[in-house]
């Protein structure tokens, strides 16, 4: 096997075409129950539990025996994980790619960490894809992966922060603000691969504005947009309605999102990956 794709599940994927690829689960864990985010769970029942549930929810992310196991025995293995300043799943997959490449040291791994999840993640896998395909060598992919990093961007809206809130990854008094009188937040992944909240929205139709504002603001102008929603396909085609009337033939991926994303966004909630202008 020449090339694998490795990626962990914040990717919202199961499958891809054309290359050898395997999603390593992360899990959601309360007192009661585990959800382990692989084929077998049904997304929209661990939603309802959760929205009963009243104690301490969790995420888990792979340990490197799980990434090990992904790796098989492929020769050339890029591994996409979740930013590595929300989950500890980047750390696992480097040290598994250190000791796969000292068990075989003719081969590759690389890590990348997309300082995002969820949609962001899928353009940088759907790149990769392009790079294989294409005939490149392994180090000319490497290269232009980190160059194309610089340009691929996350917005998110948000009707509930409860769950980001509960483990630390926003401040629990700026989360009591979404989901009130209609309100809901709109942000982005950070420079550091945090989440940065930028604007609150009141009513679905100011929301799906500002997110129009702060992709222009980025600099999309009709390339790749990968649009993951939990439970909001409407949303989501309205907003894909509005990128289509400024940009007829802008490239518009509509997925739902898988358990951890689902987790995290929560019911309603909105994740959008794009192709924009450079990172500074």
């Amino acid at each position: 096997m020449k090339f694998k794709i490795v990626s962990d599940s914040s990717a919202d994927l199961l499958t891809i075409p054309s290359i050898p690829f395997a999603s390593v689960p992360l899990k959601i864990i309360t007192d009661k129950k585990e959800y382990i985010d692989d084929a077998d769970i049904d997304v929209f029942e661990m939603i309802a539990d959760l929205l009963k549930y009243k104690g301490v929810s969790k995420s888990s992310c792979p340990n490197i025996e799980n990434w090990l196991e992904a790796f098989e025995d492929a020769e050339n293995i890029f591994c996409v994980t979740i930013t590595r300043n929300l989950s500890g799943s980047y750390n696992a997959a480097r040290i598994a790619a250190d000791e796969y490449m000292e068990a075989h040291k003719e081969r590759n791994v690389y890590v990348v960490d997309t300082l995002s999840v969820g949609p962001e993640s899928t353009l940088i896998i759907d790149k990769l894809i392009e790079l294989i395909e294409g005939g490149l060598e392994f180090n000319q992919i490497k290269e232009q992966i980190e160059e194309y990093q610089r340009s691929t961007h996350l917005l998110f809206c948000l009707e509930s922060l409860r769950n980001l809130a509960n483990n630390g990854r926003v401040n629990g008094a700026v989360a009591k603000i979404a989901g009130i009188l209609g309100i809901r937040v709109v942000g982005k992944a950070s420079l550091e691969g945090t989440l940065e909240l930028t604007n609150k929205c009141r009513g679905e139709a100011k929301a799906h504005a500002t997110i129009i504002e702060c992709l222009l603001g980025e600099g999309y102008c009709g390339g790749k947009i990968h649009i993951h929603h939990c439970k909001n396909q409407t949303a989501a085609k309205l907003i894909e309605k509005e990128i289509k009337t400024k940009f007829p033939s802008a490239d518009i991926v509509i997925r739902e999102t898988r358990a951890l994303c689902s987790f995290y966004a929560e019911s309603g909630g909105l994740l959008i990956g794009f192709e924009g202008k450079n990172k500074k």
